[in-house]
């Protein structure tokens, strides 16, 4: 790391430059991001997906959320680098820490690339206010890591309209007949990865855990541009973009293409990065069509999402089964467990890969909210404590993301409470009822509030969007605490995962996918909606302290189990439907 941020910081005294912002997005601003752009990672050993690096001349610092605090201050330990905890008091932003260790007139330097248009405007603003300028054209790293991995160069493929149930033609013309601010017609920039896969009903293998592929779409009224590399389709793919009224063009003309067009473009500015954005001659930088239709699932995607929950709950329930017994006998990592889970999910058909790094933590580990396993941090587990378990399969039918937390011996009185806890939290808000015109943030709080009366709290969003056979994470909608202005709409799905961290000892988690459905016409101002459970894995109730819920959560955590052992029990041997009997019975 010494000698990566003293090759940096020769090629910031040649241009003049006192500092060099490495976000962890890449041109398409992505959570995940191809080994090409893995840049923050790079230079500063921190591989989350979420992380901000600041180096100057003589420091060096990381922004990231509290998914990643203990990781980052374990791969920091012993390096320059300082980890800024965000959203924990005291933490300054990184303009109020350039502002405290430059002096006045430094020039600050970014990619434009690899930087959104509107965080480039907000850092331009805050930079002018403190006497710092900014330079947006400043793109070290070719130059500096000699190894850098190339863009990928594997193949598209075509998701049948089977599993999508429209098609790529009748999406770019809903997407052309929303595209109307202030009643002029405009045409739209994508550059969003999965935004781009659902529009043409593409998918890829760019990207780890996310079937997604490296491209720009610019759909204009008459026309609609895919630019990627070609050596990536494949003849069949050209065929069926031909007949979809969909063109091609190289990845490295969208530059050129962006500056020499007249029109108006919808490039929504938080997902745009600056250097296109800013080639564009009439931007509307407002939100894009795309990501509010593809989060409406259609029924074909709805009832792909209920098979694949399916399947998935199969290989879980296998898997489950298999677990407390391998523990028992010894000889078993945190690593071996993750093999094991793949290896299940992997016999089920229509599986094409987990949906993330599965998060495998026992003991102290299941406090590291996004611990992934590895040679180095692999540990035995035992038949005593917790195990925090969150996974995910990719099927071409659909994606699923479940946690449980699973006892595997004696547990502590504190252990068994925090397990109650984080399950009360998470049963009230999966039997909510709410009217139309509700937003994920005012809900959230029906999560948190059991922890909050014992003075506890996570930091990390209540929950998220899933895609169809598309990324895990899928917004705009969420369950957080800070305001996101995404109505919850029939359709939809959602992740419900409330937990407890408890450092040095365990964590606790339990999560749900779940669909936004219909509920009731409401006997005053409009309709109802609630959620149905996708997710189909039971939930072990030997760390319950029953006591700790009500009459109607308990009702509703045994109904759950009994739909849980109603559905998959038909698809297991007599002796996985004991099993699950004994596992979902009554509390």
């Amino acid at each position: 790391m010494t000698d990566k941020l003293t090759l940096l910081r020769q090629l910031m005294a040649k241009n003049k430059i006192q500092a060099f912002i490495v976000p962890s997005t890449d041109p398409h601003l992505g959570e995940y991001v191809p080994d090409h752009w893995q840049c923050r990672a790079w230079i500063s050993g921190f591989g989350g997906s979420a992380g901000t690096a600041v180096i100057t001349t003589d420091k060096a610092a990381l922004w990231t959320d509290s998914r990643y605090f203990l990781c980052a201050e374990q791969v920091f330990r012993g390096t320059e680098f300082q980890l800024m905890k965000e959203k924990i008091q005291g933490t300054p932003s990184i303009t109020e820490w350039l502002t405290a260790v430059l002096p006045e007139h430094s020039v600050v330097a970014i990619d434009g690339w690899t930087s959104s248009f509107s965080e480039v405007e907000e850092l331009k603003k805050g930079f002018d206010a403190v006497g710092l300028s900014l330079l947006t054209d400043f793109a070290p790293f070719d130059e500096i890591w000699t190894d850098r991995p190339q863009l990928p160069l594997t193949p598209v493929f075509v998701q049948d309209i089977r599993y999508t149930g429209m098609s790529a033609h009748d999406k770019i013309a809903a997407i052309r007949q929303s595209a109307v601010v202030n009643g002029v017609e405009a045409d739209v920039f994508v550059s969003t990865l999965d935004d781009i896969a659902w529009t043409l009903n593409l998918r890829g293998s760019d990207v780890e855990y996310n079937p997604v592929f490296v491209s720009y779409l610019l759909i204009t009224r008459t026309d609609a541009i895919l630019y990627i590399n070609k050596d990536k389709l494949t003849d069949e793919v050209c065929e069926y973009l031909k007949g979809e009224g969909v063109s091609v063009k190289d990845y490295a003309d969208v530059a050129t293409d962006l500056a020499q067009h007249h029109s108006p473009i919808i490039a929504e500015s938080a997902k745009t990065n600056y250097a296109c954005a800013s080639r564009i001659s009439q931007p509307l930088l407002v939100t894009c069509p795309v990501a509010g239709m593809k989060i409406m699932k259609t029924s074909v995607e709805i009832a792909g999402y209920r098979s694949a929950m399916l399947r998935d709950g199969i290989a879980m329930v296998k898997w489950l089964k298999w677990l407390l017994p391998a523990v028992e006998s010894g000889g078993q990592t945190e690593m071996s467990l993750s093999r094991k889970l793949h290896q299940l999910r992997s016999e089920q058909p229509l599986f094409m890969g987990e949906s993330f790094a599965t998060i495998m933590g026992y003991g102290a580990h299941g406090a590291d909210i996004h611990y992934e396993p590895t040679d180095e941090s692999d540990i035995p587990v035992h038949a005593e404590g917790l195990l925090l378990c969150d996974s995910g399969g990719q099927y071409v039918d659909g994606t699923t993301d479940v946690t449980r937390t699973i006892p595997l011996g004696p547990l502590t009185d504190e252990m068994r409470t925090d397990y109650t806890l984080v399950l009360k939290g998470w049963i009230d808000l999966a039997r909510v009822h709410f009217p139309h015109g509700t937003y994920g943030s005012q809900l959230d709080v029906l999560a948190r509030a059991p922890m909050w009366e014992s003075g506890t709290n996570y930091l990390h969003g209540t929950g998220h969007g899933v895609g169809s056979f598309l990324c895990v994470h899928e917004g705009p909608h969420q369950f957080r605490m800070n305001y996101m202005p995404q109505l919850l709409l029939p359709g939809m799905t959602i992740t419900d995962e409330p937990g407890i961290y408890i450092e040095g000892s365990h964590g606790v988690r339990h999560e749900n996918t779940m669909l936004v459905v219909e509920d009731q016409q409401g006997r005053t101002f409009g309709p109802y909606y609630r959620f149905e459970p996708l997710t189909l894995v039971p939930v072990f109730t030997s760390p319950i302290i029953t006591e700790m819920l009500d009459r109607d959560e308990i009702k509703w955590f045994n109904d759950y189990q009994q739909r849980v052992y109603d559905t998959l029990a038909p698809h297991l041997d007599a002796e996985h439907q004991q099993w699950l009997r004994k596992v979902t019975s009554a509390i």
